[in-house]
This record gives structure tokens, sequence and C-alpha cells, in this order.
């Protein structure tokens, strides 16, 4: 009684529990990206510069050195890299010879557009999916748990080629290079919400397969309720708290895989811009990057958690 009370005057607790898991989520991933990023091959000086065939003087490459203060010890780097994170600062790229902030800018629109439908056509292609593998024709069923599996186990490069060489070569339904028209998103869309449709459906048939042999299932068939009825009325909504629960790694999927699909669609956005910037060791860029997803991820998974307790009431007395 008394730790019910208790809970009752701090309903702020949880949440600010999950702000601060958030915000160490952040500082661990500034810190390994800084760290490994400090471990690739070559002097961020020459990147700065131009790279390699840039052919830079020493007197330049230390100039660079200075300029950027890559020749103060590496903690020391490191605290002032945290120190410009947290006012908003991710310093200026070393390829594009602009701030970060301004050269990420026009590439979130079309990265977070190709995330968000890509997330919403794996919805619908799971959630049509589970319906189908919980339904009461068992070769029905067979196939959509066969489809589950194929789907959630397809490399995003070797899905993206074939619906390439398939849609767009063959029969010239879409084009090959992703625009801003929709026909030019289907392909990459499809790329991303397929392997992730198969993933979220298996987790979706198993939730709604343990609930429809709940007891309150078999209390639900005495009183007349049809399979179809539950699967809709009941099960569904078991179903839908695991989909919710994966929704913050489904985004980082999605980023993830977004580096891989708009370089084979060669569409803009920031996963293209993050192989550019690994290649060209733009480290500025690579963390603004990098920092930018872990945000989406982290407030993604956050606003997951509040769906999951508006629609699971089971914990809630």
């Amino acid at each position: 009684m008394a730790t019910a009370t208790v809970r009752r005057r701090r309903p702020w607790r949880p949440a600010l529990i999950r702000l601060g898991g958030a915000l160490v989520a952040l500082w661990l991933v500034a810190t390994v990206a800084f760290g490994v990023l400090q471990l690739l091959p070559g002097d961020p000086a020459e990147a700065a510069l131009g790279g390699p065939g840039s052919q830079a003087s020493a007197a330049a490459l230390q100039a660079a050195r200075e300029q950027y203060g890559l020749d103060r010890p590496l903690p020391v780097q490191y605290l002032a890299y945290l120190g410009r994170v947290l006012t908003g600062d991710l310093g200026t790229s070393y390829s594009h010879r602009a701030p970060v902030t301004e050269v990420m800018a026009p590439l979130i629109g079309p990265t977070l557009t190709l995330a968000v439908l890509a997330l919403l056509c794996a919805w619908l292609l799971a959630l049509g999916t589970a319906m189908v593998a919980t339904g009461t024709s068992r070769l029905a069923a067979r196939v959509a748990s066969a489809v589950e599996i194929v789907a959630s186990v397809l490399p995003g490069f070797w899905l993206a080629s074939v619906l390439i060489i398939v849609f767009a070569t063959h029969l010239g339904w879409f084009p090959p290079v992703s625009d801003a028209t929709p026909r030019g998103l289907v392909l990459p869309v499809l790329s991303l919400a397929v392997p992730l449709a198969g993933y979220l459906s298996q987790t979706m048939r198993e939730a709604m397969l343990t609930a429809l042999d709940s007891p309150f299932a078999l209390a639900a068939r005495t009183r007349g309720e049809t399979r179809g009825g539950l699967r809709v009325r009941h099960a569904l909504r078991h179903g839908l708290v695991p989909g919710i629960n994966l929704s913050g790694w489904s985004f980082g999927y999605l980023i993830s895989g977004a580096v891989v699909i708009e370089t084979v669609f060669a569409r803009p956005g920031l996963g293209r811009s993050l192989v550019s910037a690994v290649t060209s060791r733009d480290v500025p860029l690579v963390l603004g990057v990098t920092l930018f997803a872990a945000l989406g991820y982290v407030l993604v998974t956050m606003a997951a958690d509040a769906l999951t307790a508006a629609v699971d009431t089971r914990g809630a007395s």
C-alpha cells in the first residue's frame, strides 16, 4: 500500500529514468563513434585538405591540424567535441567546407520520408501476413509463415537489385534511380519494408497465437465468439504490443538500411552522405549523421514506450 502511494506521488519518476537512459545512450553512441573514427587509417588533416590526392605540404597539414584542433591530445579533442555537441555545434565538414548542420539539413527530409514510408509499408505487410498466419486455414498459415521467414532474411542490397532488374529494367514500371516522384519511391521503400515486415510479422504472429490460446480467448469462444472475431477484437491488440516495442529498433534498422538503399538507387539522403563521408574520412559529418540516427532511435523508442502503455492495459491497475 505504501509503495503504491509513493508511485502515485512520483508519476514523473519513470519518465525521468527513461530520459536519463536516453541521454546515456546518446553519450555512448557519441563516444563509440568518436573512438572508432580515430582508428581509421589516414590523417584527418589530410582528409580535411582533400585527401591523399591533394598532395598538401607539411606546412598546410600543420595549419589544418591547428585549425581543426587535431594537434591537441586526444582526450582534449574528445572533451571539446562533447562540448560542441551540447551547444548544437557539430563542427565543419571537411569535404563540403560548410557546417555539418547545413550539410545535413537538406538530406534529413528525403531520408525521413523513405524511413517513415518504409515503416508504414512494413506495418501493413506485417499485419496482413500475421492475420493470415493466425487464420483457420492451415495451408494459408503455413504459406504466410514461410513468407515471413524468407522475407526476414533477405539482404537489402540483393532485394533492391532484384526489384530494379524485374520492375525497372524488364517491366519498366518504376525508375531505376529514385527521384522525388511517388513512382521513384516505390522500389526503395519496398527494399527496406519487406525484410522488416517479415521480422515484425513473426513477433506479432507469436503474440497473437499466445493470446488465442489464453483463458480469456477460451471463455470468449464459449460465448459464441468466432476465431476471426477473436483475432480482430482481442488477439490483434496483443500482437500490436511487441511490434510497437520494436519500433525504436525498426527506426534504427531503416536508417542503417538507408545507407545501402540510397546508394543503390542513387537517392540523396543521410545514408548516401554517410558512405561518402566515411570514404573521405570526413569525421565531423560522420559523427553528425551518427548522432542524428541515435537521436531519432531514442525519440522513437520513447514514443513507442508511451504508445505501448496506451495499447497494452494489462499492467494498469
